[in-house]
């Protein structure tokens, strides 16, 4: 069953969006361990459909991440679909790590950060 994460669910599919988008744009993201776990499965259905690469699966992307640019303009989606999916290519899967930071200060939540493996250079 998936993690409600205290939300309503158009509220959680936002959030979902918005962190997933974030990390294939900058590659890592700061979050709670809840909220790092949910987003695993997001993130490596946008890179698998990002290997595969046709129209379809760039519209399914599409509708699904937000279109947001990085400080140098790049375009999510050119760089799921560009860089992403190439670096990608030979791996099966398990493309995201998640690293656990330990409480928080404020309220005590796990903190976790989600991130990118190497893929290519690290093989």
């Amino acid at each position: 069953m998936a993690r409600k994460l205290g939300r309503a669910t158009d509220t959680r599919l936002a959030l979902i969006r918005n962190l997933a988008t974030d990390v294939i744009l900058y590659g890592r993201v700061e979050t709670t361990e809840a909220k790092a776990k949910e987003l695993r499965t997001s993130v490596d259905k946008m890179i698998t459909l990002a290997k595969r690469g046709d129209l379809h699966a760039r519209r399914q992307a599409a509708s699904f991440l937000y279109i947001k640019q990085d400080e140098e303009g790049e375009v999510v989606l050119n760089k799921l679909f560009g860089e992403l999916a190439e670096r990608y290519e030979e791996r099966q899967g398990g493309y995201t790590r998640v690293l656990k930071l330990g409480p928080r200060r404020g309220d005590g939540a796990n903190m976790a950060v989600i991130e990118l493996v190497e893929g290519k250079e690290e093989a």
